[in-house]
């Protein structure tokens, strides 16, 4: 009778935690759907609170610690250097770190981190998020475009300020002029035009009428083009980026064409 007794006892105990977790989860839940509503009306610092109350209740739950991560994030103000700033910009961070911890391939999450460090300006981390996302999600073009912009942004500056140093003007034909400061600079910049390229050609195979992307490889060719030997390989590398340009504007022509009204203009 005693060990029935006892067994009931730690029954009942068994019966009551569950209990307990289970409002705990009802309780995370209902903090998340308030935060939602909070985030739906860009109240973002109220929306933190209700999100960090339902990861508190819950650790488990990624969808709450995913919203709250990217609440932090939406009151990131991009090259805002305040420290309040920035500490939102690590809280963001490292709560889309902790979503990998549970979710590994959390495609949001590292798109996410990718985001965070290109609008810091740090390049390098930017490309290699990118690089992860790509991992999880070959077809995220996005990803891929912006492998793209960060080789051209870190190609551009060195190539003018080469330029600039053999007093040769923005406008003026190329190639640089010197050969010891071209090749020393197509050692560095070149395969990373190389990748930026590959990249901005992998986004326009997920989407032919990607014309971002087209517009950044018509960029990347004009830094290609500084590099070359010859005036005939600047002039073949030039006239391939004016190609690039035509394409973008015409299919930023056509798209605009589709839109509701959007050939109304020009048959009037």
């Amino acid at each position: 009778m005693k060990a029935k007794r006892i067994s009931i006892v730690a029954l009942a105990c068994v019966v009551l935690a569950l209990g307990l977790s289970g409002c705990q989860k009802l309780r995370a839940r209902d903090n998340l759907n308030k935060g939602v509503q909070a985030f739906k009306n860009a109240r973002y610092a109220e929306a933190v609170e209700f999100f960090k109350q339902a990861v508190e209740l819950d650790p488990t739950f990624p969808t709450a610690r995913l919203y709250l991560a990217t609440a932090y994030m939406q009151q990131y103000i991009p090259g805002a250097e305040s420290p309040e700033n920035l500490r939102m910009a690590q809280a963001a961070h490292d709560e889309f770190l902790r979503v990998l911890e549970q979710d590994p391939k959390n495609e949001v999450a590292i798109a996410s981190i990718a985001l965070l460090y290109f609008n810091q300006k740090k390049l390098d981390e930017a490309r290699e998020w990118y690089l992860k996302q790509i991992s999880v999600n070959p077809s995220a073009k996005e990803a891929h475009y912006t492998i793209g912009v960060i080789a051209w942004t870190k190609t551009f500056q060195p190539r003018m300020e080469a330029r600039a140093k053999l007093g040769m003007k923005p406008e003026d034909p190329g190639p640089l002029k010197d050969r010891r400061v071209r090749e020393a600079l197509r050692e560095k910049n070149l395969p990373i035009i190389e990748e930026g390229m590959q990249h901005l050609q992998k986004a326009l195979e997920i989407d032919k009428e990607y014309d971002d992307a087209m517009a950044y490889l018509n960029l990347l060719y004009r830094e290609r083009a500084d590099l070359a030997d010859t005036e005939a390989d600047y002039k073949k590398f030039t006239d391939i980026a004016d190609n690039w340009v035509q394409k973008t504007m015409e299919t930023k022509k056509m798209k605009a064409a589709r839109m509701p009204g959007g050939g109304l203009a020009g048959g009037q």
